[in-house]
Parts: C-alpha cells; sequence; structure tokens
C-alpha cells in the first residue's frame, strides 16, 4: 500500500468514533489504531473492496466484512460519464458498507464499493 493511501486511510480512521491516535506503518509491519482507555479495540483490520460492476441507477451494492468483523469506515465510487455517486453509507447492522449512484443519459452506472473491517471489541 502506497504512503497516500496509508494517509488517506490515516484519514478515514481518526474520524471513527473513540480514536485518538492512529499509528500508520508499512504494510508488513501496520499496526490498528491506538484508543484511550475504555473505548473499542480493534483487531485484525482488513480493507474489501468490491469491484466496479454495472448496475441499474439507484440500485445499492453492498459489501459485507468477512465474518465477525464489523466496518468501521468505507467509501464507494461511480464510474462512468455523468456517473454520480449517490449515497455511501455502512448497513444498519454495521457489518458492511452501501454504495449507491447514477449516470446521467444512461440507465446503468458501475460502482465499487470498500470497506475497513475490523474485530471490535
Amino acid at each position: 500500500m502506497s504512503r497516500g493511501k496509508l494517509t488517506v486511510l490515516a484519514a478515514a480512521l481518526v474520524g471513527c468514533a473513540g480514536l485518538a491516535t492512529v499509528t500508520v506503518a508499512t504494510p508488513a509491519t501496520a499496526s490498528a489504531p491506538m484508543a484511550p482507555a475504555g473505548a473499542a479495540d480493534f483487531t485484525g483490520y482488513q480493507l474489501v473492496k468490491l469491484p466496479n460492476a454495472n448496475v441499474p441507477n439507484f440500485a445499492r451494492r453492498t459489501l459485507r466484512c468477512p465474518a465477525g468483523k464489523q466496518v468501521v469506515s468505507g467509501g464507494a465510487e461511480a464510474q462512468g460519464n455523468g456517473a454520480i455517486l449517490v449515497g455511501s453509507f455502512p448497513t444498519d447492522d454495521g457489518t458492511g458498507w452501501i454504495g449507491i449512484g447514477r449516470q446521467i443519459g444512461y440507465n446503468d452506472v458501475g460502482i465499487s464499493v470498500f470497506a475497513i473491517c475490523a474485530n471490535v471489541t
């Protein structure tokens, strides 16, 4: 993972409730964010991707974390001429991420979804 991607990832994780510090390291030694006493503990960090696929405008593409993990952040991308990302948000149960888009002048749009998943205790 490039340093630029790690910086973006660190910025995304800082927005998580209860996190005070984010430790960014090389992928071989990457560690979970540090949390203050009494806050959630994150282990088993994993970036999960749902590659681009064309779906009807406004259709939801849902990405699920591996069993036992919760989503701690995520995002989506709309691809195509005139593509617009309409929604990017976690699932109600906190185990995945949803991406929704539309493409002006077309009946479908390319949507990719990304989630940062971890064991949360």
